[in-house]
């Protein structure tokens, strides 16, 4: 234990001189003038985001920095630790970065499979960086004869089990000292392609994702880390409880965001009723959505007059339809075809005005004399007709484009629309629905203009983003993006690219994503942005890698949306079919994904629940063979002796019986966490534990959990009870109620 201690603060001594030197070489290149040439500017920002990112990543790496060693039959050993580090004096390797493929025999390597490797050993430490130690240590002799052991492999793992009883915090930890190797072998699966992993409660599904997201960036960093990766989880506690575990594992080029917040700058929290959700989530509501914006390119029920100084023209239906056939011909989104609308309209009314004017005009007898008269004078010319009738032409468009009258009538036949304003009045009209829903009855849908945006409201907002096309342009910008310099900047890109991964012509190059000046704009000059800052605040950001936590959670139209955002369809999707909870969501994976990938994905499974101990789990795999008899449980990789305790309490004292108990469970608890699950949580506030439904405790882990009233958790959704059931990883209590 002495001799390793000394091994590990001489690796926190190597990561501190790394360290600062890495932080002055990004504060240098940051400070650096690079005057106006292009190259020079390039090459710095590039140095500045990778000596940051490094920074980052050594910081991260402080806490934990070294967990194991293997010893291989060759004699060498190697240590294993959260990032790689190097000893200046020999060149050679001084910790191996968990991600590195000669740090793969630590998760995979067996007795039926050593991989060269005679001893894996596990390292508890105790203490803070710098002065981390050694506090005890586990071997796993996978070679005896080699070391001279008679004795066999211990059948537990006392990391794991030790980490598997550690109380839990507010938010996730990472598992990469514990990674098993059904999970490793997922974690380490190619970016390229859509793979679905499917486990039960406790198989560690997000915390597999989360980590191949970290091995994803580790393995394809110079794509990953321009393009970013796009976390998608189920809630916003969901999301707090798990942001900070890529962090500690050094990466940030990473957006966490919710199906409620598919929408930019939509934060949908409410939920519709199960009929309204299944409505909203079918992908039939992409050709309702096509119908709600053609309905507002209306035509007019009756001419609409427009009186101009010289002469009154009337916008009638024909001249309306006229300009909608030819603005919805360029094929624009329905705010920048409207301008084609307008001018198109404007024109034909221009030819109408013409046409009464000469009408009205036509030369009496005396001034045709009078014209004739003056024609036998040699200094008088009058003016051809073609000069005559371009002069009108210009007098009628000047005065159609200050008439507030056109204007109004042009907002009227085709308004500029925001996505919240279209599916505002859609909702709040029987008529709107009825036209827009065709054979579909869309009756369910409406609600007062003013209500508050639902979860499945977000991808139906975000598909009229696509379909309206963003606003008229406002003022413009007081900083004028450089789009030379972007466009330099694409060209080092795609070159850098093409040395790489070579000429593939199937290969994703920065320019299919995104042009000179949209990336221009988002480089203009002032602080250095992170690839999240700039993703999060573009909503046409294209991500290299998507996650999907609780798949099974989402809609056909939430797939359809987050699809759009990862074109290279680089996606690895976590969920259970058993756990759905969500109207909308997946009965089936093929069901979501076909219409999209059709057979290209992949699928794997996870069989192991390292959460919740087996005396819970039997209670809990009882309720799942109810509404799921198909299904089977995972198998838990531990026991505690303690099995759920059940009390029944009268209704009228369920409030005063739940503090009681949660005061009790506190008490008992320590350090843990406790959570109070019930299908409602509005009468429980102010109790000292965690409150939540079955639906917001999804994706969570507790030491404890109290569920109030099972039977009507139970009733409503048999999958939801199942889902509470499980969340715990130490104590299972079920307080009854007597109705």
């Amino acid at each position: 234990m002495a001799a390793e201690t000394g091994r590990i603060r001489r690796l926190h001594a190597l990561l501190a001189t790394e360290l600062a030197a890495a932080t002055a070489q990004a504060r240098g290149m940051l400070a650096a003038q690079t005057g106006g040439e292009l190259s020079a500017r390039w090459e710095r920002d590039v140095s500045v985001h990778r000596w940051s990112e490094r920074v980052g990543a050594l910081t991260a790496a402080r806490a934990g920095l070294c967990f194991g060693r293997l010893d291989h039959t060759d004699g060498s050993t190697a240590y294993i630790g959260r990032i790689g580090l190097t000893d200046p004096g020999t060149g050679e390797s001084a910790l191996l970065d968990w991600r590195a493929p000669a740090a793969q025999p630590f998760y995979c390597a067996t007795l039926a499979t050593p991989l060269g490797v005679t001893r894996r050993r596990h390292f508890e430490i105790a203490g803070t960086a710098p002065d981390e130690r050694v506090a005890t240590f586990h071997d796993d002799v996978l070679d005896r004869a080699a070391l001279g052991h008679a004795d066999s492999e211990s059948a537990s793992d006392p990391a794991l089990l030790a980490a598997l009883k550690a109380p839990r915090g507010s938010t996730m930890r990472d598992i990469v000292t514990t990674i098993q190797a059904e999970q490793d072998a997922i974690i380490r699966l190619p970016l390229s392609g859509t793979v679905v992993i499917e486990g039960g409660p406790g198989t560690g599904k997000t915390a597999v994702a989360l980590h191949r997201v970290a091995y994803l960036l580790y393995t394809h960093r110079e794509r990953l880390a321009r393009s970013g990766v796009l976390v998608v989880g189920p809630s916003a506690g969901f999301i707090r409880y798990v942001a900070g575990v890529l962090p500690a594992l050094g990466e940030s080029a990473v957006v966490f965001t919710t199906p409620g917040r598919l929408a930019h700058g939509v934060v949908a929290t409410a939920l519709d009723s199960d009929e309204a959700a299944r409505t909203k989530g079918g992908l039939a509501m992409l050709d309702i959505l096509r119908r709600a914006v053609a309905d507002r390119q209306e035509l007019p029920g009756s001419p609409i007059p427009i009186e101009l100084d010289e002469v009154t023209v009337e916008i009638d239906r024909a001249m309306a339809a006229a300009a909608r056939r030819r603005a919805r011909a360029t094929g624009l989104p329905h705010n920048a075809a409207r301008t084609t609308f307008r001018d198109t309209l404007g024109s034909l009314l221009v030819d109408q005005g013409l046409e009464r004017l000469d009408q009205e005009l036509e030369d009496p007898p005396e001034l045709a004399d009078l014209l004739r008269e003056l024609g036998d004078l040699p200094e008088v010319e009058p003016a051809g007709a073609a000069e005559v009738t371009a002069e009108l032409r210009a007098e009628l468009r000047d005065d159609l484009r200050s008439n507030l009258d056109f204007h109004a009538a042009v907002e009227e036949l085709w308004p500029v629309l925001t996505p919240q304003r279209l599916l505002a009045e859609l909702y709040a009209s029987p008529d709107r629905l009825v036209s827009a829903g065709g054979r579909i009855d869309l009756s369910g849908l409406y609600r007062a203009e003013g209500s508050e945006w639902t979860v499945a409201d977000a991808p139906l907002l975000d598909e009229l983003a696509e379909l309206l096309g963003p606003l008229p342009e406002g003022p413009v910008e007081p900083v004028e993006p450089d789009s030379g310099y972007a466009g330099e900047v694409l060209s080092i890109l795609e070159s850098a690219d093409r040395s790489v991964a070579g000429e593939d012509p199937d290969e994703l190059r920065p320019t299919d994503f995104v042009t000179a000046d949209v990336l221009a704009a988002r480089q203009v000059s002032g602080r250095p942005v992170s690839v999240a800052e700039r993703a999060a605040a573009d909503r046409d950001w294209r991500y290299g890698h998507l996650v999907v936590d609780e798949a099974q959670e989402l809609s056909a139209m939430d797939w359809h949306v987050l699809l759009r955002r990862c074109p290279s369809r680089s996606i690895t999707a976590v969920g259970d079919l058993a756990q759905r909870s969500a109207p909308a969501g997946a009965q089936a994976w093929a069901e979501v994904l076909a219409p999209h990938l059709g057979s290209r994905w992949t699928y794997r499974t996870l069989t192991v629940n390292y959460r919740t101990p087996a005396e819970i789990m039997t209670p809990a795999a009882a309720v799942l063979a109810e509404f799921a008899p198909d299904s089977r449980p995972p198998e838990s990789v531990r026991a505690t002796g303690e099995e759920p305790w059940q009390r029944t309490v009268p209704a009228t004292a369920l409030a005063a019986e739940v503090r009681t108990i949660v005061e009790a469970e506190v008490a008992q608890l320590g350090r843990g966490t406790l959570a109070v699950i019930a299908a409602d949580v509005g009468a429980l506030a102010g109790l000292p534990a965690h409150l939540h439904t079955p639906v917001s405790a999804k994706g969570l882990e507790f030491d404890s959990v109290v569920i109030v009233d099972p039977e009507r958790i139970r009733e409503r959704n048999p999958a939801d009870l199942y889902v509470s059931m499980t969340r715990a990883t130490q104590r299972l209590g079920l307080l009854h109620v007597e109705h």
